[in-house]
């Protein structure tokens, strides 16, 4: 338990946590100290906005909240008059540097930098001058960067380093003309950059954002495509957020309500791909493992993992199953199975994916994620660009009815599907499966907590016909690094493990809704460290509510395997729903027009 010290806000005492920063500890006070710069739970290293300026009694010049601790007995004014001044200013010259083209920015309405102009008065266009010269990077798939929208606050630097242990961005240049971006200002699609947008979460402006899709979809309804869309779990668990909503609200229903009005021919839950991607990936391990091949085997849903795996660590990339994702395993089946069943030509339907997720625009577009010359699944769409759409589409979210997804022979799931949007759900739901292949038995109790919480590593071993297994689940990159090096090293115990690309799992996706405070101010003013729990908390309670718990029972899927795929692992699954991984290493390609960004 931490120490606790008095200290003094405009003459007020306030016990506080010692080692907490002014800016922390204010708020703990019911203050709010205007900021750019600080993000949630990693201390403010960089204190570069200066928009958090405050008073402290004893200095001889105003300091940074974000970067100075408190004491016992320290003094501190948030409304001293130079202090006051000074926060303006800081801004004005953020603004000074900045490209206003606020109405055609995707960030408009969730602009930090906005808002906190707005809170400090102040005057826009104070002070005119040059601008630095503006990169706009379009060449990924997932990401699209643009310099005149940044304000070096290094927010991406300490998401990139500190929560997923990658660090492909720095600052740039020197003075006037440092930009913040990858080594040499390079596209990131010619760095080791993984796609998983956890930078998109917390830029405060426009300077990062994931590709917009939906004039793709809007083309795509233009050429009189049948356009079947499906959502993944994690979306429910977040896209109420879009429209008010408090965090933590199970919006599944007004979710499937909202879709059934946006003109898809259908629209499924995505939680039948996971259902049928258990079938598989359970069937693999359960088979690898009374082979005794090399282990552990490694889960293969997440995108931005299987792009580290194969940026860093190619020579382990035999241990990932090579399940396809539940979006490719949806689609694959949606131009095969279900098109055929409905008399529709594959070639005219446009499979829509809604997904927390930037690295999934990427995956979409991989090569090995095709049959034939057929992408499995031809547009992205994240939750935040759903809500884009929902918007623009005149629905009002607040009026919707509850309905369910369609049910059109691949629409049942069941809790074992949806709880793959959150850390251990695709393990939690594996064993469940795994337990029933290798005993023809149902695992008692249903839910395997152990592997349950948002801790970046979790271990534990099950007993199964009196084999123990012992399985790890991680997320994010830092900790997935922990795992992998133990295999290399030839030291790692375990026999199955699951890895999320994002801290927490899909929940925290790098295409979910932003939770800026700023903009919340009707939740607890400690979300920024609550968000991925209750969110968590929807897909677990969902899963708890369902009627079937256990992929392998799902009606859907028997009969799809019946009537179609014959058996998990058969020729027919191969080819549909199984997939190749490559080595990265040597894909740093030096930049060429075709892969520089284009810069103004």
């Amino acid at each position: 338990m931490a120490n606790k010290v008095t200290i003094y806000i405009e003459n007020h005492p306030y016990i506080v946590d010692e080692g907490l920063s002014i800016l922390e500890a204010a708020k703990t006070c019911g203050f709010n100290i205007p900021n750019l710069c600080h993000w949630r739970d990693h201390k403010c290293s960089l204190a570069s906005c200066r928009v958090c300026l405050v008073h402290v009694d004893g200095e001889k010049r105003l300091v940074p909240s974000c970067a100075y601790p408190v004491r016992d007995g320290l003094r501190i004014s948030i409304t001293d008059p130079a202090a006051v001044a000074a926060r303006r200013t800081s801004v004005e010259l953020l603004l000074s540097n900045h490209y206003y083209n606020c109405q055609a920015c995707r960030k408009n309405g969730h602009c930090e930098l906005l808002e906190v102009a707005r809170e400090v008065g102040a005057r826009p266009e104070l002070y005119v001058g040059s601008k630095t010269k503006t990169t706009i990077d379009e060449i990924a798939p997932g990401i699209v960067r643009d310099t005149s929208k940044c304000i070096l606050c290094g927010k991406c630097i300490e998401a990139c380093k500190e929560s997923q242990g990658i660090g492909i961005l720095g600052f740039q240049n020197r003075g006037f003309n440092t930009i913040v971006g990858p080594v040499e200002n390079r596209s990131f699609a010619t760095v080791p950059c993984i796609q998983c947008g956890q930078c998109t979460i917390v830029c405060p402006t426009g300077a990062l954002m994931e590709h917009n899709d939906l004039p793709k979809l809007d083309q795509a309804f233009q050429e009189k495509k049948v356009v079947i869309a499906f959502v993944a779990p994690a979306v429910r668990a977040a896209i109420g957020e879009e429209f008010g909503e408090k965090i933590g609200t199970n919006c599944t229903k007004k979710l499937a309500a909202a879709m059934h009005r946006l003109g898809f021919y259908r629209c499924f839950d995505l939680n039948f791909g996971a259902d049928l991607t258990i079938m598989e990936e359970a069937t693999e391990f359960v088979k690898r493992f009374s082979q005794r091949a090399p282990k552990p085997m490694m889960t293969s849903c997440s995108p931005g993992w299987i792009n580290y795996m194969e940026y860093n660590y190619p020579d382990l990339i035999p241990h990932l199953s090579t399940c396809k994702s539940p979006q490719q395993m949806m689609g694959a089946i949606i131009k095969s199975y279900y098109a055929e069943k409905n008399g529709i030509d594959k070639a005219n339907i446009c499979v829509v994916s809604v997904v927390p997720c930037t690295a999934k625009k990427y995956e979409r577009s991989r090569p090995e994620e095709k049959v034939g010359s057929l992408d499995d699944v031809d547009v992205v769409l994240t939750t935040r660009e759903l809500g884009q759409l929902i918007r623009r589409s005149g629905i009002v979210w607040n009026r919707l009815p509850e309905e369910d997804f369609d049910h059109d022979i691949i629409g049942e799931n069941t809790g074992a599907g949806v709880i793959f949007g959150v850390t251990g759900g695709v393990m939690e739901a594996a064993i469940r499966t795994a337990y029933h292949i290798m005993t023809n038995e149902e695992m008692e109790p249903v839910s395997f907590t152990p592997v349950r919480g948002l801790e970046g590593i979790k271990e534990a071993s099950l007993s199964i016909n009196g084999i123990k297994i012992e399985i790890a689940v991680c997320s994010g990159m830092k900790n997935a690094k922990v795992i992998l090096d133990q295999i290399r090293a030839g030291t790692c115990k375990y026999d199955f493990v699951e890895v999320m690309g994002c801290p927490g799992g899909c929940i925290n996706g790098g295409g979910q809704p932003y939770v800026f405070p700023v903009f919340l101010p009707n939740e607890d003013p400690d979300i920024w460290y609550t968000y991925r729990e209750k969110r968590a908390k929807i897909l677990y309670d969902e899963d708890k509510g369902k009627p079937i718990r256990r992929s392998h029972l799902n009606p859907d899927i028997q009969k799809l395997y019946k009537d179609y795929l014959i058996s998990a692992g058969s020729p027919l699954a191969e080819k549909l729903l199984h997939t190749s991984y490559n080595s990265k290493r040597e894909c740093y390609p030096d930049p060429t027009p075709e892969t520089t960004p284009v810069t103004k």
